[in-house]
């Protein structure tokens, strides 16, 4: 039988707005996403007993840990929860074995050497017990507190940005080896985290937050190609939000007004007829027409227009495409390829957004406003590779 998983529910104005729901399953890895102050660590506190809201409540492994209608808030003493902090707050005058005794207190005290000295080497600590926090690597520093933080057996394990500490090379064999562990942790496991590609990678599901509200929850690939609106297409780092009319659907296919042309998209006929939408396009479905054969998408919706921005960034080039009406398109593509077409500023260029890619979303007040405000500036961006049929 699969044991219960954890479910949250917060609402609250002051000191911190927050209007959230989540869960996660036993076993499984959710990553909270959103920029600086969007509440992803006060969620985390909320959970761990650090932090008590106006409403809410917390259940985790079939336990209630908070009800604040029935006033019930378990002191975090009383939660079974594994928490490594973005600092790791480890003792400094201790060595990494006797951090992790310390949160063996339900053991024997003859049993705790032992089982510490099996949690370090299950982070690959072996031969460093006797170390302090001062004479550990920021690597080393962070599996000394995640084995800590299993010490409690615990019912869910928190994890708040513990990666943004160290340098690239550790981080991502840090990455492998959390994804190794994860395959023996039976517990949900909640990881807080601003950068997209971290949570692309390790999180069986991305929840996104904004102003302390949780906009969507999903898998990494359905959040980039099936935003719910424009705020959460651009807090993942989808650029290419524009507004369209829905004119028919027919063969298979919906047809849009843009720009006074139309597009052909998937079938989403969910979307009346006559409907104004936003719609939205991943980098990965534009399709740049190459000068010397024609590609795989070139009688696929063609936009032309002129090339108004080109950014060099190593093995890939980042464009900008303006169009007649003013409207931009932006992608990237291989350097070499780039290089091959002869693109820079100004060039004229014809690509194909992709039938497949073009995903439709209700227009709403809030997005009107995202438009304007454009939160996304506070986010990493995901990392796309550029398409190849180009």
């Amino acid at each position: 039988m699969t044991e219960p998983g954890l479910t949250l529910t917060v609402r609250q104005r002051a000191p911190i707005s927050m209007n959230a729901e989540l869960s996660c399953a036993s076993g499984e890895v959710l990553a909270l996403v959103g920029p600086s102050g969007s509440g992803k660590t006060s969620l985390l506190r909320v959970i761990a007993g650090l932090l008590r809201p106006a409403e809410g409540a917390v259940a985790c492994g079939g336990e209630t840990w908070l009800d604040t209608a029935r006033g019930l808030n378990l002191p975090a003493r009383s939660r079974s929860t594994g928490f490594v902090f973005q600092n790791y707050a480890l003792f400094p005058h201790m060595t990494a074995r006797q951090n992790v005794m310390a949160a063996l207190g339900e053991s024997a005290p003859e049993k705790r050497p032992r089982r510490a000295d099996e949690l370090l080497e299950k982070v690959h600590l072996r031969g460093l017990e006797a170390r302090r926090p001062a004479e550990l690597s920021g690597g080393q520093q962070q599996r000394v507190a995640l084995a800590r933080a299993l010490a409690r057996n615990p019912k869910v394990l928190l994890l708040d940005e513990p990666f943004s500490a160290v340098d690239r090379a550790t981080r991502e064999r840090l990455y492998y080896e959390l994804a190794e562990l994860r395959r023996e942790l039976r517990m949900p496991v909640l990881l807080v985290t601003h950068d997209l590609d971290e949570a692309s990678m390790l999180a069986d599901r991305m929840c996104i937050l904004h102003r302390g509200v949780t906009l969507q929850a999903a898998a990494p690939y359905e959040l980039r190609a099936r935003p719910k609106n424009a705020e959460v297409a651009r807090l993942v780092g989808l650029h290419n939000v524009y507004r369209g009319t829905v004119l028919e659907h027919r063969g298979g296919q919906t047809l849009l007004e843009w720009e006074g042309g139309v597009l052909e998209a998937r079938l989403q006929n969910a979307f009346a007829v006559g409907s104004k939408v936003e719609w939205v396009v991943p980098p990965a479905h534009i399709v740049l027409h190459r000068r010397d054969r024609p590609s795989r998408g070139e009688h696929e919706n063609p936009v032309s227009g002129v090339i108004s921005d080109c950014v060099l960034l190593g093995e890939n080039t980042s464009l900008r495409l303006r169009v007649a009406s003013g409207a931009e398109i932006q992608f990237s593509v291989p350097t070499h390829v780039a290089q091959r077409n002869r693109i820079s500023r100004g060039e004229p260029v014809t690509v194909s957004l992709l039938a497949e890619g073009i995903h439709l979303m209700t227009r709403t007040d809030a997005d009107e406003r995202g438009l304007k405000e454009n939160p996304i500036s506070t986010v990493a961006y995901l990392k796309r590779s550029p398409s190849d049929n180009v």
